[in-house]
């Protein structure tokens, strides 16, 4: 079962839209992040970039390494969030999270893939949905 969090605070304004689009989705990972503080998350590493791509966050939860991507969003838009993962970004993230996993000689350790859904109601008001075990891994394994 998700966890859900509604979180009210000031919208940042910023420049350009392309300035704003960063600080929004900046703004939706410090969230989810101090949720997962919340929760008693251990945080690994932030933006953990590699040549194939680049996982939002990295945790700990007890014995499992957790691999979290973060979608932002404004409330009522088209689609949810979690539908932008689509299985291309699925299997990216796996691959880098193989990686990190190969890093750090974890390879034998537990891992799963969550997914943190922010959306914003445009008036300085946050939902968090937190879906732990959100996918699997891609049939062709990382």
């Amino acid at each position: 079962m998700g966890h859900v969090r509604n979180i009210v605070g000031p919208s940042e304004e910023c420049g350009n839209l392309s300035d704003k689009r960063i600080a929004f989705g900046k703004k939706g990972e410090d969230l989810a992040t101090a949720h997962l503080h919340d929760l008693g998350y251990e945080i690994l590493a932030r933006n953990y970039r590699q040549q194939r791509g680049e996982i939002d966050i990295i945790a700990k939860d007890g014995d499992c390494t957790v691999f979290i991507e973060v979608k932002s969003r404004m409330a009522g838009g088209c689609y949810a969030p979690g539908e932008a993962i689509t299985a291309r970004k699925r299997s990216q993230i796996a691959r880098v999270a193989q990686m990190y996993l190969a890093a750090h000689r974890l390879l034998d350790t537990r891992a799963r893939f969550d997914v943190i859904a922010v959306l914003s109601d445009g008036a300085g008001g946050w939902r968090i949905d937190h879906i732990p075990n959100a996918f699997d891994l891609p049939a062709s394994g990382w």
